[in-house]
């Protein structure tokens, strides 16, 4: 029963964290215990589910809500996902089990299947994530066995670690209480549990029994009056059919079908409940059901005792889970400081006493009015505010007494000149930022100092550099990666309303106010400076769709630039990006996401309130180079020959139109290119990256952005302790890297790996293949205690090092095509030399370089052709050039340095542009679920917008068809509301980023064969008219010949240019090359 609590009684239930359930709603429940909920509710859409990472981080349990109709959708399996990574426990609602009634007229027994195999289906899910998790576990185990016993071979068995993991209480099953099935509009819901009790005083069995056989393969045998098993086998109705689905599926035949009321008082007086005369009489037959289920099966106390009963409470967290959160990278728990390993009893002991460390983390920050923060009064201040009322009271009385009309007038204008700056001083004080919260430890106050931990603190090296017992309230030095601040008002969060509290004990979910100049999106607050940074939270949606924004009125411009600031601290997936152009950039998951941050700047004065401008959605791509094609653009094979003869042709051209003194493109594709001050030249060249080695990188984007930490560190010459985990999930990425770059030409690639980019771990690679020339491996953490003799890196090389490196990161950034980054490419530096600064000397080794580059030009000629025509990666025959090391080292940050970074990024886009180049689209999965009827619908809507279908299934016990597709980012605007009329909403698509996809037509191809100047005319900007009226002149029919023609060109689609930041859609014809950009006639169409 729900009833009113008032703040004083809250307060009171937040000292008690063993009865808390973090899941804001007080309930009473019938244990005569009093709970204390607060329940964090998160959109469903896929664009969101950023929203569902920050509530999952602060909770304890989650409820997982599923369609009685659609099962376990795409979005289930991410919630399931998001819940197992946060080691949190879940429990199971099954709603709209009246639609299995109304809508798919079921019987009991069918419906009593249904929801068996959807069980099974969230079980699945459940235990794909259990077996991946204890196989790892397993896998560390025997790892570490191995390094501790090197002796006798090593027998792997891999079902122990399954056998002896315990899953007791991992699965959803209704025996065990964390099954609840309800039908929400209807009001009603139920567990096991609830029968059981109601069944045990009816047929005098006990209720543990009752609740180990309502749920299975159980039935009555009426003759013996006993529970027996193998209903299936013998036929007869399962139990939670005869005693459960029937009375439901009875009651709403008699309310809602039939309407037999003679029938409907025998159930109202069979159930005890009492239902009012104008239920009786309501025209919906609905309300007289709600009205009976909502006292006969109430929804929320069944949700309600499931939550109190089967989710843990804060004294419950994991130690695993404690562990996770503190260790944040590659670091190991075990390897973090004492004081910091001492921070997990405060996790786990959850105390509220004064000398326990205050720990809390912010998930989100979020943008209230003013208006809406509560305004507690002092008595002083009260005690003004009479004064004043009672003065302008009697001010009022003494001008209604005046006479003289220009007194009145003169008031008007006295409180008209008070009133005029109240605009301003709103403007300035309409929004407020509320943090939301959750304190694992300690008691927070208002007006408490804290430390706020960014997201690359090292506690041991805060340790080292603060005085020892150092607290926020003294003064602190400077420490990277530590502020302090004050915490403000503490708010406990009801729904939409704010109550001020004084203080918090651990345990609770709270709102915390003036934090917005320390916290951006989210952060971790301690009185402990031994505290680390909590572990990013896990976003599922991936930021893909960016629109420019400006305001319709100039002037209005710095509202727009606070709005979309304030923008992007409250929306954890947004982004906002200010271009070199000036434009402002907005950054979302996806177009319903997009859509809801227009709206939020254009309405809410929270942020901007203004009217805006938005451009068309700028599509992202990639630029890649490929292997010389196959086949032209007809379709036709091409001849080996004539292929090796128009890949000369064009790379000949392309070196003639470059080569200067300091630029060299040669045939084989190698771009030698010297700096201005004629001190350092470097050789590099462009190889596509097999498809299986991009996506690999692509997929270990995190793992790569560890490896580099790692390696940061240890240039520094900091130890860094890393998981055993971390280790092997590096080492897994170095020998798959292996397993694919197979071949002479890709011999010892893995371990010359000089760097990633961009941003040090993209999905593109930057070899070493200088001779002589060795640096320290990209891999060298996994060198343990048998570390390889590093040799003697030459000075002048080794100071430049970065020089190359930063000029590859710039390249890969921003490529040649059309400013966008780079992917599945290769840069092979092959020649690299720092002359001395002398001129003789200058002089001297011009003339070398200039011999030794021809030696290795025509040593390369007969490898490099071959090389360009199979593209199976860089040449591995050796380099003749020579180096002198006479450079000093202060040169590193010098002219020297500068010239060469800007030298090795023209050379990387000189490099790629030597090869045949694509762009790459963003594609999406879509997820469709649709019934027979339609489907021809869905596949026209698809084929129209490019889609491309994967797979499709029936889902096993419906009609319903589960569709997977693949559906370019580009083509996406507008898709699900297109699919939703088409399909009269029987159809609904999920959309989820997926994968960069090459666009197979060549951007720069012109016509060259008859047969092609046939098709596409002489600029291939447009049909063949005279081709097409040929054709016309043959056939009746012009319009059908048309169409036959638009089939034969639609081998090469449509497709995206990019210009800028504004993209469009359109039917490409041809790019032509002009001084390395692209250029030429276009046949625009609005996409």
């Amino acid at each position: 029963m729900n009833v009113h609590i008032s703040l004083e009684k809250i307060i009171a239930l937040q000292r008690n964290p063993e009865n808390i359930r973090n899941l804001c709603i007080l309930a009473h429940v019938d244990h005569e215990k009093e709970y204390l909920v607060n329940l964090i509710d998160s959109p469903g859409h896929v664009d969101f589910s950023s929203e569902v990472s920050t509530a999952v981080r602060l909770c304890d349990g989650a409820i997982v809500v599923v369609d009685a109709v659609e099962g376990v959708c795409p979005q289930t399996q991410v919630v399931l996902r998001q819940a197992w990574l946060e080691n949190i426990r879940p429990v199971l609602v099954i709603n709209k089990i009246d639609r299995l009634i109304i809508e798919l007229k079921l019987t009991s027994q069918e419906a009593y299947a249904h929801l068996q195999k959807i069980l099974e289906q969230v079980n699945a899910v459940t235990g794909t994530l259990f077996t991946s998790k204890v196989l790892e576990e397993r896998a560390e185990k025997d790892s570490e066995e191995k390094e501790s016993d090197l002796s006798g071979d090593q027998v792997y068995d891999w079902s122990a670690g399954l056998e002896e993991a315990d899953d007791s209480n991992l699965y959803f099953s209704p025996d065990q209480g964390n099954v609840v099935f309800a039908s929400a509009i209807d009001g009603w819901g139920f567990s096991i549990q609830q029968f059981a009790q109601i069944y045990s005083q009816r047929m005098g069995i006990r209720a543990e029994v009752l609740l180990k056989t309502l749920w299975g393969d159980f039935y009555l045998n009426a003759k013996a009056k006993k529970i027996m098993k193998g209903a299936q086998a013998k036929g007869k109705k399962p139990l939670f059919v005869q005693l459960v689905l029937d009375n439901i599926w009875s009651l709403y035949d008699a309310v809602v079908t039939r309407r037999d009321k003679e029938k409907v008082e025998k159930v109202v007086t069979s159930l005890g409940v009492k239902v009012m005369a104008r239920d009786t009489r309501h025209s919906d037959p609905k309300v007289l059901l709600s009205a009976i289920c909502s006292q006969w099966l109430p929804v929320s106390q069944a949700v309600l005792s499931m939550v109190c009963e089967k989710l843990p409470s804060p004294l419950d967290m994991a130690a695993e889970r404690v562990e996770k959160l503190m260790s944040v990278g590659a670091r190991r728990f075990d390897s973090l400081p004492e004081e910091t390993q001492e921070l997990k009893k405060a996790f786990l002991q959850c105390s509220s006493q004064e000398n326990a460390p205050v720990i809390i983390f912010v998930s989100k920050m979020f943008a209230v009015d003013t208006k809406a923060l509560p305004q507690p009064l002092t008595q002083e201040e009260i005690a003004q505010r009479r004064e004043l009322a009672r003065q302008r009271h009697a001010d009022r009385m003494a001008a209604d007494q005046s006479a003289v009309v220009f007194l009145d007038v003169s008031a008007r204008m006295e409180s008209l000149t008070v009133k005029e700056p109240k605009p301003e001083e709103d403007e300035q004080q309409k929004e407020t930022f509320i943090a939301f919260a959750r304190v694992y430890s300690g008691v927070v106050k208002r007006g408490q100092r804290v430390f706020v931990l960014g997201p690359k603190y090292d506690p041991a090296q805060g340790l080292s550099m603060l005085p020892e017992g150092c607290t926020a309230t003294d003064s602190v030095p400077e420490v990277p990666h530590l502020s302090c601040c004050t915490m403000g008002n503490l708010y406990l969060l009801m729904g939409r309303e704010l109550e001020e509290l004084e203080e918090v004990p651990c345990g609770n979910v709270l709102g915390i106010g003036g934090l917005e100049e320390y916290v951006l999106k989210s952060a971790t607050l301690s009185t402990s400076p031994a505290c680390p940074p909590f572990t990013p939270l896990n976003f599922e949606a991936t930021p893909i769709v960016r629109v420019a924004i400006e305001p319709k009125h100039p002037s209005e411009m710095p509202k727009l630039v606070r709005g979309m600031r304030l923008l992007n601290q409250a929306d954890p997936c947004a982004e906002v990006l200010i271009q070199e152009t000036g434009e402002h950039v907005l950054v979302t998951a996806g177009e319903v996401h997009l859509q809801r941050c227009l709206d939020d700047l254009r309405d809410r004065s929270v942020f901007a309130k203004i009217e805006i401008s938005a451009s068309k959605p700028i599509i992202p791509f990639r630029e890649t180079v490929i292997r010389p094609p196959k086949v032209d653009m007809v379709n036709e094979e091409m001849g080996k020959q004539q292929k090796v003869a128009i890949i000369h042709q064009v790379k000949e051209e392309s070196s003639q139109a470059r080569t200067s003194d300091t630029l060299q493109v040669d045939p084989s594709g190698l771009v030698t290119l010297t700096t201005p001050n004629r001190l350092a030249t470097v050789s590099i060249r462009a190889i596509p990256l097999p498809e299986e080695v991009t996506r690999l990188l692509d997929g270990s984007l995190e793992l790569i952005r560890t490896l580099e930490q790692v390696n940061m560190s240890l240039r520094e010459g900091r130890s860094l302790d890393i998981s055993t985990r971390t280790l092997e999930a590096i080492e897994g990425l170095k020998a798959k890297l292996e397993g694919l770059l197979q071949g002479r030409k890709w011999r010892n690639a893995v371990d010359r790996i000089w760097a990633f980019g961009p941003r040090r771990y993209g999905p593109n690679l930057l070899l070493n293949n200088v001779d002589s020339y060795q640096r320290p491996s990209v891999w060298q953490c996994l060198f343990k205690g048998n570390k390889p003799s590093k040799p003697a890196p030459q000075a002048a090389l080794r100071d430049f090092d970065n020089s190359i490196i930063s000029g590859f990161q710039l390249a890969t950034l921003s490529g040649p095509m059309c400013e966008e980054p780079l992917m599945g490419v290769c840069f092979s530096v092959e020649r690299w030399d720092i002359q001395a600064s002398t001129p003789l000397q200058q002089q001297d080794s011009v003339e070398e370089d200039s011999i030794s580059h021809e030696s290795s030009e025509d040593s390369r000629a007969e490898g490099g052709s071959e090389m360009d025509e199979q593209g199976e990666g860089p040449a591995a025959g050796p380099n003749q050039a020579k180096r002198r090391p006479e450079a000093g080292p202060a040169d590193c940050y010098g002219p020297v340095s500068g010239q060469l970074i800007a030298a090795t990024k023209e050379a990387c886009r000189q490099a790629f542009q030597a090869q045949p180049q694509r762009l790459m689209a963003a594609m999406y999965t879509c997820d469709i679920m649709a019934t027979a009827e339609v489907l021809g619908r869905v596949y026209g809507v698809l084929g129209k917008r490019e889609g491309r279908v994967l797979h499709e299934e029936m889902k096993e016990g419906t009609d319903m068809f589960i569709i997977k597709a693949v559906l370019p980012v580009a083509e996406s605007f507008g898709f699900a509301d297109e699919i939703r009329k088409r399909t009269s909403g029987l159809a609904s698509p999920q959309l989820v980023f997926s994968h960069w996809e090459v666009i197979s037509s060549d951007p720069y191809w012109v016509p060259t064969t008859e047969e092609e100047y046939l098709h596409f005319g002489e600029k291939a900007d447009s049909a063949n008219q005279e081709k097409i009226v040929e054709h016309a002149e043959k056939h009746a029919n012009t319009q059908a010949v048309e169409t036959t023609n638009m089939d034969k060109r639609s081998s090469y689609g449509r497709y995206w240019v990019v210009s800028g930041l504004h993209t469009c859609c359109c039917s490409m014809e041809v790019w032509e090359q002009q001084d390395g950009r692209t250029g030429g006639r276009t046949n625009m169409e609005d996409g």
